[in-house]
């Protein structure tokens, strides 16, 4: 158990820890991790070892951790639908996919406009059923996190999937490298962070709050909300209080809605993704680059995430 204490920037950190909590590991030994997406009704925590083409299974029952499935098409980010199946983002199969009950894979979306996506990277789901995924260039830049080929799309944007299904929509298309995204409480925001530094290291990593529109599938006003200090941001989500719970390159950072860094969980690995998860959704589970932590707070994540 970490003994690395919570860093307090602004007063209102306090109300969302628990002084005398501590930073748990759970598990080590992979390459890197991603993607985590929390199963509340077997109590269980899935998530990627992308390199090792791998997804894991953490059982909080008895903290023991297993090989979901192998291989992957080194899936990345995950989260659960409104009818608690697993969503994927691979970085090889270069598409979205969902897995169904009786565990075959439906492929959600894998082309744009007649040529293959990117790599998606992260997903979410709206609460009318459209699904929203981010598709930079990670899956295809090199052999090591998928496989290195030709990007057919002209950039790399943020998409739509609509509820009806059919090819996705484009609805951000001035990012660099659009990364983890989530939505407001309300779904009045979307939240999508930009890791281009990766590509560009005079571009500073940043989270974007887009005002989504009244007609529910466009966005517009992507002001930058938050800029990174610590290496870049990845994925992330938010409670539902509104607060954004990042990853960076060392811990975790919390921003208030306003923008406000509030405060700084220290991780003592570059920290990939997060997720709530829990009985009382009030545990926050965090990847590290090879290990699996996780950090009881004072609030509580949404339902579905």
């Amino acid at each position: 158990m970490s003994e690395n204490p919570h860093v307090l920037l602004d007063p209102r950190f306090n109300a969302l820890i628990f002084p005398h909590t501590r930073l748990e590991k759970l598990w080590t030994g992979a390459r890197w991790t991603e993607g985590p997406a929390y199963f509340a009704a077997g109590r269980y925590l899935i998530f990627s070892d992308i390199p090792n083409d791998r997804l894991l299974r953490f059982d909080e029952c008895d903290n023991s951790v297993s090989v979901f499935r192998t291989p992957c098409f080194n899936e990345n980010g995950h989260t659960v639908d409104r009818q608690g199946r697993l969503l994927s983002c691979e970085h090889r199969g270069r598409a979205v996919s969902r897995t169904e009950f009786d565990g075959s894979r439906t492929v959600l979306a894998s082309h744009h406009r007649g040529r293959r996506l990117n790599s998606p990277n992260d997903v979410v789901v709206k609460s009318d059923g459209s699904i929203w995924f981010t598709d930079p260039s990670y899956g295809i830049d090199s052999e090591y996190e998928g496989d290195r080929l030709p990007q057919e799309q002209d950039g790399c944007y943020v998409y739509r999937i609509d509820p009806a299904g059919g090819e996705p929509v484009a609805v951000i298309t001035d990012m660099n490298k659009p990364n983890g995204l989530a939505f407001s409480p309300d779904e009045t925001l979307l939240y999508v962070a930009d890791s281009g530094t990766t590509h560009d290291p005079s571009f500073k990593s940043v989270i974007r709050a887009f005002r989504v529109g009244a007609d529910g599938r466009s966005v517009s006003e992507g002001r930058v909300l938050a800029t990174c200090g610590h290496g870049l941001f990845d994925g992330f989500r938010v409670d539902t209080a509104g607060h954004i719970w990042t990853s960076t390159g060392a811990g975790v950072e919390c921003y208030h809605p306003d923008g406000t860094l509030l405060g700084h969980i220290p991780v003592p690995e570059i920290v990939g993704n997060v997720t709530f998860g829990g009985v009382k959704r009030n545990r926050l589970f965090i990847c590290g680059q090879t290990s699996l932590y996780s950090l009881f707070l004072n609030t509580q994540g949404p339902k579905y995430c």
